[in-house]
């Protein structure tokens, strides 16, 4: 485990003069700043205090990291002391900056990349963390120019203690599979990511730290995979299910899945025909195929065709494909929907119903009432007024508008800042609540 750096910084002479003049109460000789926990998962929240302050002095929290492309990213909020010098940030109301309000994680979520729509995404998930750098500085401050008051660096892990990665290549399933410590047997996931392909790891890892045994899937754009989607061959799938069922660490006999996107769309069509799942949750997907068909033994069904025609590009030259597949409630739609009736286990469809990618709130409400149609009880819907297509772990910044493979101008997810961010702070527990409820409980250690 790294050390953690928080240094608080002396006021030197000609500085306690200045700041005696704009504020003549007397001031303490030391200011502080704590971020606690100092170590943490990526999704927990932490406490932002500091102390030592002038009354009513204005100040600067200013947060940066630096990602493993070298990209830096920052976020800053100006707040004033209270009549004892301190600033609490679950208490007190940032003045401006990135956000206002009281928003105790705020300077977490609104971290800006300095290269315009840089996604932040850990790579690297069980051998280092984030660190981000929280600094303290008097007055107003919009780029760190002078020696900041304090600082604290704090580390954002996305695996836990003893969580263990295992390179995946068997048969023809490709992907990591995540282990908390222990013997086991964990429920097992199968984590899956969307149209940009490759294999994403964060979430099993921030998975697996919560007691369960997740495999990060890829299904194409990833070693010798297939580098584009042209089908959904759910044989892959169900191989790879099969695959982690068999884990000695892995409790059956039933997993759950967890997809976005289009990943999102490939697991309400695995919750819909495969025994192995007995639990789905699908974040903002289609619930009909779109783009490649599915093949699954004698079972097909097309897919509707994208329209590239739909893509809007707005004032600012970004890409929203909202429109791109179509009207869900048109009847083009029905052969290739998803029969979900027939699904044996539990569905959790999640949308953001600010989503600027496809109209998820208008698919998941098709098909439950699809479900309902046919008298089925297991498909639930969790609507976010105001959240957005990403929605993903708490506590990391959010992500409204990035570049992905395969797209030649930069794409907009959609989405407010603070609902959806309390969005992902729901979710990501109504998750971890389903899947217990479905697969028994999570691993303890």
């Amino acid at each position: 485990m790294f050390l953690v750096n928080c240094k608080s910084i002396k006021l030197g002479i000609a500085y306690g003069k200045m700041i005696s003049h704009r504020y003549p109460q007397k001031l303490d000789a030391m200011v502080h700043l704590s971020v606690t926990p100092e170590v943490s998962l990526a999704d927990s929240p932490v406490k932002i205090y500091a102390s030592g302050l002038a009354p009513s002095q204005l100040v600067t929290l200013y947060a940066s990291l630096t990602d493993e492309r070298g990209i830096k990213f920052a976020a800053r909020a100006f707040y004033q002391a209270n009549q004892n010098g301190e600033v609490d940030v679950a208490q007190v109301s940032a003045l401006g900056g990135n956000y206002t309000g009281v928003w105790p994680m705020g300077l977490f979520y609104t971290l800006k990349a300095e290269k315009m729509f840089h996604r932040l995404l850990k790579r690297d998930v069980t051998g280092s963390p984030f660190y981000v750098q929280i600094s303290l500085f008097d007055s107003t401050v919009m780029l760190p120019i002078h020696e900041p008051l304090a600082t604290c660096t704090v580390e954002r892990w996305y695996a836990a203690p003893g969580v263990e990665r295992i390179p995946i290549k068997s048969g023809r399933v490709r992907g990591a599979l995540f282990l908390p410590p222990g013997p086991g047997p964990f429920p097992g996931l199968i984590d899956l990511f969307g149209g940009a392909g490759g294999l994403i790891e964060f979430r099993a890892g921030l998975l697996a730290s919560k007691g369960f045994a997740v495999l990060a899937l890829a299904f194409f754009g990833y070693d010798d995979l297939p580098q584009t989607l042209e089908v959904i061959d759910l044989e892959y799938f169900e191989e790879a299910s099969r695959l982690l069922l068999k884990n000695p660490k892995v409790k059956g006999p039933k997993i759950g899945v967890i997809g976005l996107s289009k990943g999102a769309e490939v697991a309400l069509a695995m919750g819909t025909f495969l025994e192995e799942i007995a639990a789905a949750v699908c974040i903002n997907g289609a619930t009909s195929m779109n783009g490649a068909p599915l093949h699954f033994r004698d079972i097909n069904i097309p897919a509707v065709p994208y329209s590239a025609d739909a893509i809007l590009i707005n004032e600012v030259g970004l890409m929203s494909s909202v429109n791109v597949m179509g009207d869900p409630l048109d009847s083009v739609h029905e052969v290739s929907a998803i029969p979900v009736e027939k699904a044996q286990g539990h569905i959790l469809l999640v949308v953001g119903e600010a989503d600027q990618s496809l109209n998820s709130k208008m698919f998941a409400e098709v098909a439950l009432g699809r479900a309902k149609k046919y008298g089925r009880t297991n498909c639930i819907l969790l609507p976010y007024p105001g959240a957005g297509h990403m929605i993903e772990p708490p506590g990391s910044p959010i992500c409204f508008i990035s570049s992905i493979r395969g797209s030649p101008i930069p794409t907009v997810w959609g989405g407010e800042m603070k609902p959806h961010a309390k969005a992902e702070e729901h979710f990501w527990k109504e998750v971890l609540k389903f899947f217990e409820l479905h697969l028994g409980p999570a691993g303890k250690w």
